[in-house]
């Protein structure tokens, strides 16, 4: 049985305009940078509530469940429903969150809100597919790469601003304005967003059911998810143990260096659209193999020298670049499987990346205890070295398909 049961497909019959790109990226970026306001404001809301530290570190972690929620339960809805109609209810639905947050009383709403406002963010997940359906398909990775690009750069500043904000005008200020600007954002989605037809008429049971369906029928959505998975948690494992490291000697930094190291973050970030581009041209597969590889030569770099301050500053800028020019690369492979699907197969991928970023940090963390930041940068090599060899043999399932093809 299809997963899909297609009706109507969406495919642009003209360019996808660069202002519609740049809406995307915006929605993208004010979608996920909500996940991440709170991060920096920890120890003003501990004060403010009179709550532990333990107690207030809860809060990041209900937004991300939250986060993890929408992704697995409402990210599919962008195949059953005009997608259209799912970005502006989860824009409303984040904007209410906002305003909420800044209204909080009690630890308890603060964390209910938490969780609200994760699972509104998931718009940013339905962004990326948006842009996919309305690419052309000679120019989808770079279309791609472009929200991307928007995305990952709210990740990036959005504690940065959040902070700065949050210092001058108070965290309930901070919370205010990011609802103002969610609602002009809103505003203009209402007016610029073109509707998209379902592509599917499953129910919401079936709907979610078709996720494991999708699993099992395509062999390039599994070796995406696991080997962008892996790439996760080498990612995560170096960012949740590197303040640590920075911290103890040789080193002795404090806090704000360590979050100056997320600043480099842009790179891989406005790296993303080049990424798209070339997958465009040379094929998503190579983007793949040659991201894992640089993966696995910063990590190994860090290994062989862990004290070297210079290498670690290069080797994180080409890291970043390796796992964001991959997951743009991994997201073009997977749209091109069943366009019908798009929402639900960015979900499965996703919810992957953000199983491996959980397993990273857990790892990581381990590592760290048990065998210093060289066995945390042992461990990330080879999260890297495993991606490597799942895209190599994909690459050679691939080679050996087009012989047996020729052939026949």
């Amino acid at each position: 049985m299809n997963s899909s049961s297609t009706t109507a497909a969406t495919a642009p019959d003209a360019p996808i305009g660069t202002c519609l790109v740049f809406l995307l990226a915006c929605a993208a970026g004010l979608g996920v940078a909500a996940l991440y306001y709170n991060q920096p404001i920890l120890g003003v809301l501990s004060v403010d509530f009179h709550a532990t530290a333990g107690a207030i570190g809860h809060i990041p972690t209900l937004t991300q469940i939250g986060y993890t929620l929408g992704i697995l339960l409402l990210a599919p809805l962008g195949d059953r429903y005009d997608r259209r109609r799912v970005i502006l209810c989860k824009i409303l639905l984040l904007e209410l969150g906002l305003l909420a947050m800044a209204a909080t009383q009690s630890l308890t709403q603060l964390g209910a809100v938490s969780i609200v406002i994760g699972i509104a963010a998931t718009l940013a997940q339905d962004c990326v597919p948006a842009a996919a359906a309305l690419a052309p398909e000679a120019r989808r990775g770079q279309i791609v790469g472009s929200v991307m690009m928007g995305l990952l750069l709210g990740i990036l500043l959005s504690r940065v601003v959040g902070g700065a904000v949050a210092a001058v005008l108070g965290w309930r200020t901070m919370f205010v304005l990011a609802a103002v600007a969610v609602a002009l954002l809103g505003v203009v989605a209402w007016r610029r967003l073109p509707a998209f037809a379902p592509t599917t008429a499953l129910p919401y049971h079936r709907l979610l059911g078709s996720l494991w369906t999708l699993w099992r029928g395509h062999a390039a959505l599994r070796r995406a998810a696991i080997a962008q998975g892996l790439l996760s948690a080498a990612f995560s494992a170096f960012w949740s143990t590197l303040a640590i490291m920075l911290h103890e000697p040789p080193f002795g930094y404090g806090s704000a260096v360590a979050g100056s190291f997320g600043l480099a973050g842009a790179i891989g970030a406005l790296a993303a659209p080049l990424a798209g581009r070339i997958a465009d041209r040379y094929g998503p597969e190579a983007v793949t193999q040659l991201g894992a590889a640089l993966v696995v030569v910063s990590f190994a770099g860090f290994a062989i020298a862990p004290q070297n301050l210079g290498w670690l500053i290069i080797g994180m800028l080409l890291f970043d670049l390796g796992v964001q020019a991959s997951l743009v690369a991994h997201q073009s492979i997977i749209y091109r499987l069943d366009p019908a699907a798009r929402s639900r197969l960015n979900a499965v991928l996703i919810g992957s990346m953000f199983a491996g970023m959980a397993s990273g940090s857990a790892l990581g963390s381990l590592a760290l205890l048990y065998a210093g930041w060289r066995g945390v940068a042992l461990l990330a090599a080879v999260c890297g070295l495993a991606a490597l060899l799942v895209r190599m043999l994909a690459a050679y399932r691939g080679r050996c398909g087009a012989l047996v093809a020729e052939q026949a």
